[in-house]
């Protein structure tokens, strides 16, 4: 382990303390076993206390005057001690809450996008007659991606919706939900403001916490996913091992203050302060973990093979992994108008992690043990837009519509109206 600053990165790269925190593991240590001590010393002397206790109805009157006072003195000191060994006990959670998940052993060691490790690409790249428009301009002069009025409404980083893309949204999550259905998921609308406990318990603060919308008046917090209620619905309750996997599919709004990326993707809806996404969620047995995973990741490929996007699947390297995350894959679609990769999904394992904050377990034959949680993107709808203008756009400027989804569409083109 090596100490940086206000950060502690473990040789595979993995961040054990971020942000404004100062952690390191020797320091943790020592606290949890000046903890340890306290709790003993809390315990003996409560148990002195009540011995004492009922010994003074058992002395002569004459001799009871001085044992109260001793008992009286003996609840002020184990008063004294219990609150030095809460304060203790805060400060050991405080740290703890600093650290992140541990790492799946075949995860890319690392930090940066170079350390990433490509695990297959997928579909051929189009080849167009004629220069390729990026999506923005498509959806401007198709009509359906108004930004300039939505900055007038709401200032940067919002959109307008309109026409066929608002028919297209919709026909995406009906789509993606259709598809999830049949794998057993179970749809769900989940509030999308929530208690500071659900985003403590899910990992998202302290280390995200400058990414987050706050209402000023109620102490809620707006999600920028529906993995935070989701994982939080089921917070200390106990599945029977038959019960599980319980897999949901999340529909929400969501919401990102996007701090620290200015200049990043402003042009157009890649980078926005609100958007709509349908969620995957699983809560399974530990030892399938790492099977659910693969299931999830293999959903997410199926989805943009159907909707004909070329993609890339990625391993993140364990120095980019969020404080949650065990191991985690994303899927860059090819945006040939803007002639990059673009992430569009991502698929977590966050092993023990969520469901061990949240107090989520599983009782087998064995007894109790902590859930696994796992999140996947099924569909961003944002960018799965992007992508779909930019990989099926035409000549005249019309976008086509991939087999899979005019059913739900009702249409097989986009055209100015």
């Amino acid at each position: 382990m090596v100490r940086r600053g206000a950060r502690v990165v473990l040789p595979s790269g993995k961040v054990i303390a971020s942000g404004d925190g100062d952690v390191d593991l020797e320091y943790l240590r020592e606290l949890d076993e000046e903890n340890r001590r306290l709790i003993a010393q809390v315990d003996e002397a409560r148990s002195e206390r009540k011995r004492a206790s009922k010994a003074i109805g058992k002395l002569p009157e004459d001799q009871r005057g001085d044992a109260v006072a001793r008992n009286k003195e003996m609840a002020e000191g184990l008063k004294a001690l219990e609150q030095h060994q809460s304060q203790l006990q805060e400060r050991l959670y405080a740290a703890l809450r600093l650290l992140p998940n541990l790492v799946h052993p075949e995860a890319p060691p690392g930090r940066g996008d170079d350390a990433a490790r490509l695990v297959r690409q997928v579909g051929d790249i189009p080849e167009f007659g004629f220069e390729p428009q990026d999506h923005l301009s498509l959806g401007e002069s198709l009509g359906i991606i108004d930004v300039k009025r939505a900055a007038k409404v709401s200032g940067s980083r919002f959109a307008f919706l309109r026409g066929s893309a608002a028919l297209l949204q919709s026909s995406l999550i009906r789509f993606v939900l259709d598809r999830l259905g049949a794998e057993g998921f179970v749809p769900v609308i989940p509030p999308v403001l929530v208690r500071e406990q659900a985003m403590y318990g899910t990992g998202f603060f302290p280390t995200d916490e400058a990414q987050v919308y706050k209402t000023a008046e109620d102490d809620l917090y707006l999600v920028g996913t529906s993995e935070v209620p989701i994982a939080s619905m089921h917070a200390e309750e106990t599945f029977a091992a038959g019960e599980l996997p319980l897999r949901y599919a999340g529909v929400s709004t969501c919401f990102r203050r996007e701090a620290g990326t200015y200049g990043k993707d402003t042009r157009g809806i890649i980078r926005v302060h609100q958007f709509d996404k349908v969620e995957m969620f699983s809560f399974c047995l530990p030892s399938e973990s790492d099977d659910e995973h693969a299931r999830l990741i293999e959903l997410e490929e199926d989805i943009f093979q159907a909707l004909e996007i070329p993609y890339r699947l990625i391993e993140i390297a364990a120095g980019e992994l969020a404080d949650p995350n065990y191991r985690k894959f994303d899927i860059e679609a090819w945006l040939p108008g803007s002639n990059r990769w673009l992430e569009v999904t991502s698929c977590s394992n966050d092993w023990d992690y969520q469901a061990r904050r949240l107090a989520i377990k599983v009782k087998g034959e064995d007894g109790a043990h902590i859930a696994h949680t796992l999140n996947g993107t099924a569909v961003a709808i944002g960018r799965a837009l992007v992508a779909l203008l930019e990989n099926h756009q035409r000549a005249d400027g019309s976008v086509g519509i991939p087999k899979a989804l005019q059913p739900y569409t009702g249409f097989e083109v986009m055209e100015k109206t």
